[in-house]
């Protein structure tokens, strides 16, 4: 049987031998020679974490390669998180070309710029991104980035480092970065498509923004946002009352045409607090008057639900899967679900035993509505199809 997607995984103090462990098992696993190897550290000393990175890359040579640092990997069908611990993908992916590109900020006429993006060509498909949170722009990077690199989708995610601030190492090619961004465009013929499960389930009903400033949302159909929120709360049972006060979500629907706004078809942003004297709510987004919002929530049910329905239907829509990588939120596993392995299991469970690996991020990168977008308790997958016979 040909396999052309792999993943390993390997814990333990010794993060080279960890990190030598994992690829080689990654790579041992696919049928040829690997063009593309990804791979995840989790380690308590930065230093430790260059020396594995390094050994990694030395472990494929001839491969396309990149890598970050984390505070927890996801590979072998499972999540390890806070533990010394390295995973490793590789992929074999013929006719593919691949461009690997380290991003940095250049101060340019009052303004930053971002330099390093490969030129575009038309049949890029799509960019995997690691950024470093800390020193990167990476909100606006993604948000902005239809400007260069039109309909592309970006997925991937926020590195970070058991030390934060300062500990996130990138690896690119044999290079190691302390800043800035790495990653990999990847163009030609491949099955290859993204799924994002933003994790939360619609209550109330869904209005139009009728009057708004900034992110302050002062009207929702004709009437003060805060009296819409507190009608709707009203309304709700106590467990999600409980749901509400710890942690509401709002959604921005991303097709205002659509006949019916359901799961999935809003951006997810957090409703940050409340202004009584102006009866209004205040978001994380700015937010236009005419647009479609419709208040959520998000619990380990309602997060539970929404990867297996967009596993599910990604399955059904596009058939047989090789491969994923797979970006979670560091504040889903244990934290959310009582488990590490919860998001790696699900696409085990939808999507078959196929090579599977990624890390828990500080912040993941994924389109939703055809738009890139930054999100927050978001498992974002970069799936590969098996070719169509």
């Amino acid at each position: 049987m040909t396999s052309r997607f792999a993943d390993g995984l390997a814990t333990g103090p010794d993060l080279e031998s960890a990190a030598e462990s994992a690829v080689r098992q990654a790579v041992s696993g696919l049928s040829g020679p690997p063009d593309l190897v990804c791979f995840f550290v989790c380690g308590d000393d930065p230093d430790d974490v260059v020396r594995a990175g390094q050994r990694a890359m030395r472990c494929a040579p001839g491969a396309n390669i990149i890598g970050c640092s984390a505070t927890g990997v996801i590979g072998d069908g499972q999540g390890v998180e806070l533990t010394p611990s390295v995973s490793a993908w590789a992929a074999t992916l013929e006719g593919a070309r691949l461009t690997t590109f380290a991003l940095d900020t250049m101060r340019a006429n009052e303004r930053y710029v971002v330099v390093g993006l490969p030129d575009r060509d038309p049949d890029d498909r799509v960019a995997i991104l690691l950024a470093d949170p800390y020193t990167f722009p990476t909100d606006a990077f993604v948000e902005r980035s239809s400007e260069v690199l039109g309909e592309l989708p970006l997925i991937g995610g926020m590195a970070n480092g058991l030390q934060g601030r300062g500990s996130v190492r990138l690896f690119a090619d044999g290079e190691v970065y302390n800043e800035g961004a790495v990653g990999v465009m990847l163009s030609g013929p491949m099955n290859v498509s993204t799924v994002v499960s933003q994790g939360c389930r619609p209550i109330g009903p869904t209005m139009v923004v009728t009057r708004a400033e900034e992110n302050l949302l002062l009207e929702l159909a004709g009437q003060p946002a805060l009296a819409r929120l507190e009608e709707i709360v009203s309304a709700l049972d106590e467990d999600d009352r409980e749901l509400v006060a710890s942690g509401l979500q709002i959604g921005l629907a991303m097709d205002e045409y659509a006949e019916r706004h359901e799961r999935g078809d809003f951006l997810i942003r957090g409703v940050l607090g409340i202004d009584p004297e102006r009866e209004a709510v205040a978001i994380g987004d700015v937010v236009e008057i005419g647009r479609t919002v419709r208040f959520q929530v998000r619990d380990a049910a309602a997060a539970d639900e929404d990867i297996y329905q967009l596993l599910e239907a990604h399955q059904e829509e596009f058939g047989g899967v090789d491969g994923a990588l797979l970006f979670s939120c560091n504040g889903r596993g244990s934290s959310m679900f009582g488990s590490s392995d919860h998001d790696a299991m699900a696409l085990r469970d939808t999507l078959g035993p196929v090579g599977v690996a990624g890390f828990f991020a500080a912040g993941e990168v994924g389109p939703v509505g055809g738009h890139n977008h930054v999100h927050a308790f978001t498992a974002s997958i970069l799936v590969f199809s098996s070719p169509r016979r």
